[in-house]
C-alpha cells in the first residue's frame, strides 16, 4: 500500500487538496483511505466522506498532537489495509510549526498558503524542509510577484521539493498531485520505519497536568531564557 503524510498550519486547504486529489486517484482506479490527525474537533472527515473517500478521525485532546501520531501510525496502516486501500493519506496539522509528522520511505507533502506571510516558510520546521513535495494554496488571492517571493522563499527552505501551486476549491493541479502520489512507493508495514526528524521534545511537569505557575513547580525538561538588560 502507498503511504503519504501530509502536514500544514490548520486552515491551509489540506482537506480541500487531498479530498479532490483521491477523488482522482479513485477515478483512476486506485483506492484511498484517510486517516485524519487533529487536536480537540474536526468536521475534515465530512468532506472526504462527501467525497466518497473512507476516513477515520483521530483526536490527540490534551496529548501533544504530534506525539499521538506517532503513537498511533501502526494502527492507523493497519486500519487502511483493511478498508482494502492501495493508497493511505495521513493527514496532520503543524499547530506548531515544529511538528515532524513524515517518514523515511514514504510520500511526505506539506501544504502551505500565500496568505500566511512571506517570512512564514523560514518559521516553519521540519514539516515543510523534509517534504518531498511543497502545495502552495490560494495563490489566486494574491500578486504574481507574491507568488514569486513566496516561492524563493519555500526554496530557501527547501532546496529539493517538487513545488506546485494548488487550488483546493477549484481542483486546479489536483490531478497532477493524483499522477505524484500515483508513483509514491509500495510500503509493507510501518513497524521500524523511522521518522525524518525528531519530534518536539516535552516531558515536564505541565506535561503531568501541573497548572502552577514558578519555578518550584517545575521539574523534568525545563529549558529556561536568560533575558537581560544589555543591549
Amino acid at each position: 500500500m502507498k503511504l503519504v503524510t501530509v502536514a500544514g498550519p490548520p486552515s491551509c486547504g489540506k482537506t480541500s487538496v487531498m479530498s479532490r486529489t483521491c477523488q482522482k486517484l479513485a477515478q483512476s482506479g486506485v483506492a484511498c483511505a484517510v486517516v485524519k490527525f487533529d487536536c480537540l474537533q474536526t468536521r475534515d472527515d465530512e468532506v472526504y466522506r462527501a467525497a466518497g473517500i473512507p476516513v477515520v478521525v483521530a483526536l490527540a485532546g490534551g496529548l501533544c498532537p504530534d506525539h499521538f501520531y506517532a503513537t498511533n501510525l501502526e494502527e492507523a496502516f493497519a486500519w487502511a489495509s483493511q478498508a482494502r486501500a492501495e493508497c493511505c493519506v495521513l493527514e496532520t496539522a503543524g499547530l506548531c510549526c515544529r511538528c515532524s509528522p513524515h517518514l523515511r520511505g514514504a510520500l511526505a507533502l506539506c501544504v502551505v498558503d500565500n496568505l500566511m506571510g512571506i517570512d512564514a516558510p523560514g518559521k516553519i520546521g521540519p514539516m515543510l524542509r523534509m517534504a518531498d513535495v511543497v502545495l502552495v494554496t490560494k495563490g489566486d488571492l494574491v500578486s504574481q510577484a507574491e507568488r514569486e517571493v513566496y516561492r524563493h522563499r519555500i526554496r530557501q527552505m527547501n532546496g529539493r521539493a517538487v513545488i506546485r501551486h494548488i487550488n483546493g476549491l477549484t481542483g486546479q493541479g489536483c490531478g497532477e498531485l493524483a499522477a505524484i502520489l500515483a508513483q509514491a512507493p509500495d510500503i509493507e508495514s510501518v513497524a521500524d520505519m523511522k521518522l525524518r526528524f525528531t519530534m518536539p521534545a516535552a516531558v515536564c511537569s505541565y506535561c503531568l497536568s501541573e497548572t502552577r505557575i514558578g519555578g518550584r513547580y517545575q521539574k523534568g525538561n525545563v529549558k529556561k531564557v536568560v533575558f537581560s538588560h544589555d543591549r
